[in-house]
Formats: structure tokens, C-alpha cells, sequence
């Protein structure tokens, strides 16, 4: 069995590597400005495949991958007042997937993510639950069945388990992958539950249907995936990190705030959601910028913006006079290699 990756960095190639190898065309991440216009900013990996899920475009390859940068800051996709006080919510992320345009679907998907999360990852299959759409029986007798999860461990829910782009756009049923952390963050019984004890890393999109501003589903010229696993969130898995904030694309960016802020991290809750913010508004700002988003009163301008002065403001709260964002994007960029 492959030894499992622990960095963000052999994360990355491994995703790759493991995905080339079943003859997807591994694509750039795009820019999290889109060409779409019905999304303000790349809020998925599937957005710059939107067009050729809906038929509009032929895509020129059947099979692919992804780690595409995303932005989720205004709109449906607004995680700003939660960020820093949760293990799942940022400004930017980035989002792993593959994607099959009209090539597989259900019958090889499942089993692929499972191979990944099992055999690459090196997750324990015992501490894996699933969750199916309340309609899916395919779904639900593929991972039964072909893959061999306990039947236990294959939960239905409803609206949680279908997925829309948005308000328009393709959407479908979707399957999702979580994984238990233990008895010591909370009751047994699965991820219908809800509780936090269960985190979800892995979610696959059986896109079928075109939403319509009109209310209607118009059925996909092609049945299609499209996967999402958040990279941070397989990071704390992987890396076994008591927070997703020490995983190692975080702690060089926290370290730094300390220092420009002069406190320390761990010693006050409430402070090291401050010095979280703005580790994490760093990446979301400098990415913004990198890829042409320049501040102002509108549109994704506006949200730059924001972004902008809730860092600052954080870092008044955190009781320093110093410039904070220069040397976060400075080390933001190193981290993160695109300097």
C-alpha cells in the first residue's frame, strides 16, 4: 500500500499522480475570477467545466482533474462570519477533483474514491461512513455492494445530499464521504446526526440536471461527475492535527501574526480567532489580487475590500499599531508558491 501523504505538497502530487494514472488530463486551476457571470468569484472545482456539463461546449478531454483556488465570500457562498471560529469554513480554499464529461459515472466514481481515500490516504475504512441522496438507490447498492461498506454505515438524507450550483445551473444528487473522529467529540450515530464528531471530506456530484430560473430540472445532454475534497480539510485528517488551523499551510502564516502582533497563540480563545483571520484572509487577499481583483465599491472589488478591513480590524483588536498584511502576503506567497 503507498505510503500516505502528509504535506500539502505530497497531497498534491499524489491527487495527481493517483488520477493521471486512470487517464484524466490533469487541468491548471483556473482564476478564481470566472467566466461564468452567474457566480461572483470560482466557488467550486466544477465552474470553469460548467459549460461543457451543460452541453454548450465540447470539452476537449473526457476525463479530468483539478486543484482549483476558490473563493466563497459573498452571496450563498459567504463563510466570513465563521471563519476562525470552525474547523470548515474559509475564504479561500483550495478544492480537489475529477470530473467525467458524458465517460463514467456512479459505477466508477464510487469506486474510485473509495481506492484514494482507503489505499492512498490510508483512511480506515472502519471509521468511514457514507451518505446517499433519499432517492438513490443506485448510489446506495454501488457502495454496498461493489465497494463492500457495512450497511450500517450508508445513511439517506435529503436536500443535504443534493447539490446545486447555485439558483441556476447543473446540480444533481450527490454522495458524501465522512469520516469519525471518535467518542471524544461526540455521540455515536452517524453523520445524519450532524454533530461534529463526523467530518465530511469528500463529496461526489452525479450531475444529471440543468436548474432552470424557472423552477425546472431539464435533464444534462450527458450524465457526468464532478467531485469536491476540500485540500485543508484532507490535510487535518492526514496530518492529525487537534485544529485545521496547525495544518501546515496555516502555522507558518499564525507564526507570523504572532510575532507582527506580538502575542501569542493558545493563550486567549478569543485573540487566536484574531490571529486566525488573519492567516486566513491573507491567502484569500493575496489570491484575489494575483488574479486582477483590485479593491472598490462593487462586485468582487467590494468583497476584496472587506476582506481587507476585516484583517486590519482584527488586527487592531489584537492591540498592534504595526502593518500586518505586508509581511502575511509575503510569507503567504512563499507558502504557497506563487510569488
Amino acid at each position: 500500500m503507498p505510503t500516505p501523504p502528509r504535506t500539502a505538497d505530497e497531497l498534491r502530487a499524489t491527487w495527481d499522480a493517483f488520477w493521471s494514472a486512470r487517464d484524466h488530463v490533469i487541468v491548471p486551476s483556473a482564476s478564481v475570477i470566472p467566466v461564468d457571470r452567474t457566480v461572483l468569484f470560482t466557488v467550486a472545482g466544477m465552474v470553469p467545466f460548467k459549460d461543457f456539463f451543460l452541453g454548450d461546449e465540447t470539452p476537449p478531454y473526457r476525463r479530468a482533474a483539478s486543484i482549483q483556488k476558490c473563493i466563497r465570500a459573498g452571496g450563498k457562498h459567504n463563510d466570513l462570519d465563521d471563519i476562525g471560529r470552525t474547523n470548515r469554513h474559509f475564504s479561500f480554499f483550495e478544492m480537489m477533483g475529477n470530473f467525467s464529461f458524458g465517460d463514467y459515472f456512479k459505477e466508477l466514481a464510487i469506486p474510485f474514491a473509495w481506492e484514494f481515500t482507503t489505499e492512498h490516504l490510508g483512511f480506515d475504512p472502519d471509521r468511514l461512513w457514507v451518505t446517499v441522496h433519499d432517492t438513490d438507490d443506485d448510489a446506495e447498492s454501488i457502495w454496498r455492494d461493489a465497494v463492500g461498506v457495512a450497511p450500517g454505515r450508508i445513511q439517506r438524507l435529503g436536500e443535504d445530499n443534493y447539490w446545486k450550483m447555485g439558483d441556476t445551473g447543473p446540480c444533481g444528487p450527490c454522495s458524501e464521504i465522512f469520516i469519525d473522529l471518535g467518542p471524544e467529540h461526540g455521540d455515536d450515530g452517524g453523520p445524519a446526526t450532524g454533530n461534529d464528531r463526523f467530518i465530511e471530506f469528500w463529496n461526489l456530484v452525479f450531475m444529471q440536471f440543468d436548474q432552470r430560473a424557472d423552477g425546472e430540472k431539464v435533464p444534462l445532454p450527458k450524465p457526468s461527475i464532478d467531485t469536491g475534497a476540500g485540500l485543508e480539510r484532507m490535510l487535518f485528517l492526514l496530518q492529525h492535527k487537534p485544529s485545521i488551523w496547525d495544518i501546515d499551510l496555516f502555522e507558518p502564516l499564525i507564526d507570523r501574526a504572532e510575532q507582527v502582533c506580538d502575542t501569542r497563540y493558545g493563550r486567549d480563545p478569543e485573540h487566536d480567532v484574531y490571529l486566525r483571520i488573519l492567516a486566513e484572509h491573507s491567502r484569500s487577499m493575496a489570491m484575489m489580487v494575483g488574479d486582477g481583483v483590485m479593491p472598490s465599491n462593487t462586485e468582487r472589488g467590494y468583497v476584496l475590500r472587506r476582506i481587507i478591513r476585516r484583517a486590519v480590524r482584527h488586527s487592531y483588536l489584537s492591540c498592534t499599531p504595526q502593518l500586518v498584511t505586508p509581511p502575511l502576503i509575503d510569507l503567504m506567497c512563499e507558502v504557497m508558491r506563487v510569488a
